[in-house]
């Protein structure tokens, strides 16, 4: 069993996808990128920062998993929207364009860290300022980095993607197992 450090319903059902067993602690950091902090950093950053805090807020027994997604559009990160006019804005730049979602996954055990952080290329579609106003109003864009979500209404607007759909998504499935095998077999060989 492992801890995961999110509130992210999201990557509850993608863990549970692959067969993990887990239990959700409480990971409350503060995500703010730094001045010249590059984007892959950045999403490294909040991933282990969210692991460590998840483990200190753990019995401390197990490994904790944090994790974070952002989007990025011309060398800028886009976080969540904080209004309308923000989400139309954000969606007016991805309109027509490629994207990139950084996802990362941090492992922590208190003693050792193990991370990776996955790049996917999302395509949207031209978008009306009425489907974006829509968009807006279903609700579904509020908390979401980028102003969206993939798996939700705005998977009509993707065209293209090239990477892992379940990274966008939140959680990169293949590379999150592939961690977590190599996390506990190296643990295994310690001590």
């Amino acid at each position: 069993m492992i801890y995961l450090a999110s509130r992210s319903p999201r990557r509850a059902e993608l863990l549970q996808q692959i067969n993990v067993s887990f239990c959700c602690v409480k990971a409350d950091i503060e995500e703010c990128q730094n001045s010249g902090e590059l984007a892959e950093d950045y999403v490294l950053r909040l991933a282990t920062q969210k692991a460590q805090a998840g483990f200190m807020n753990s019995d401390k027994q197990q490994i904790v998993l944090g994790a974070d997604t952002i989007v990025v559009i011309d060398g800028e990160v886009l976080e969540k929207p904080q209004n309308q006019q923000h989400a139309l804005q954000m969606m007016q730049r991805l309109s027509a364009k490629t994207h990139h979602v950084f996802t990362a996954v941090a492992l922590y055990d208190g003693k050792k860290g193990s991370s990776v952080v996955v790049k996917t290329a999302v395509t949207f579609k031209i978008l009306t300022t009425q489907e974006i106003t829509d968009y807006w109003q279903s609700g579904e864009p509020q908390d979401k980095a980028g102003g969206y979500a993939i798996q939700g209404f705005a998977s009509k607007f993707v065209t293209h993607i090239s990477g892992s759909y379940s990274a966008v998504v939140g959680l990169p499935l293949y590379e999150t197992d592939q961690l977590i095998k190599e996390f506990l077999i190296g643990a295994h060989h310690v001590g």
